[in-house]
């Protein structure tokens, strides 16, 4: 999920690409080439050629519309380009506060009177759904790197080098860490690895999981 991140990222070190993409975030239509064009006092076609690499990078969304405020002509409708949604986000280690976020606000808003059982449930779900999403039988480590934890495998059992919620458990280490056995035991679940558990092993520098034969 963070090679997302990464090429977002490198997409924007170059300053025209990233001039451009602050002035099209920055506008409240969509931007025709030639309009970015103008604004960073660049030709039509260098303007182009960066804003499709934004595109690429999924920074940038495009398609063709002719402008509202014009009559439409004889040609070929304008490519036009706005920002896409959601934010830019790259930690190292790779941190995942968004999804234990949502399952915290979800279990709060379902049962505030008994929030951590829910979130415990809640968590399990969600790690299901994922490992089904993934496809049964697949590869628990792929999976696993995948979200984050940076997992070793060494035949014996799955130990895992990175929390993706490292700054909560350490501020509430018991219910995040308990959500994450959850969240880890429900992944193994969809996947369909029954044979496989997880279990709270804290040790210092790692995830508080790890994953062992049944």
């Amino acid at each position: 999920m963070a090679s997302a991140s990464w090429q977002a990222v490198t997409a924007l070190v170059d300053q025209v690409r990233r001039a451009l993409y602050d002035y099209v975030r920055s506008q409240d239509h969509p931007v025709t080439r030639d309009e970015a064009a103008e604004a960073q006092g660049i030709s039509r076609n260098l303007a182009a050629f960066h804003l499709d690499k934004l595109v690429a990078a999924k920074v940038l969304q495009a398609r063709y519309e002719a402008p509202t405020d014009q009559p439409r002509g004889r040609g070929r409708t304008p490519k036009v380009y706005e920002a896409a949604p959601g934010c830019i986000s790259l930690t190292i280690p790779e941190r995942r506060y968004d999804l234990i976020g949502e399952i915290l606000a979800q279990a709060v808003a379902d049962d505030p009177t008994d929030a951590r059982s829910t979130a415990l449930r809640l968590a399990e779900q969600r790690g299901a759904t994922i490992g089904r999403q993934a496809g049964g039988g697949g590869p628990v480590a792929a999976l696993l790197d995948e979200l984050g934890f940076e997992p070793v495998d060494d035949d014996e059992l799955i130990w895992l080098r990175n929390c993706p919620f490292h700054q909560l458990a350490v501020q509430q280490t018991e219910l995040v860490c308990g959500l994450n056995q959850a969240f880890i035991a429900g992944l193994l679940d969809g996947l369909g690895r029954t044979q496989l558990r997880a279990r709270l092993a804290p040790s210092p520098g790692g995830c508080c999981v790890q994953i062992h034969p049944a």
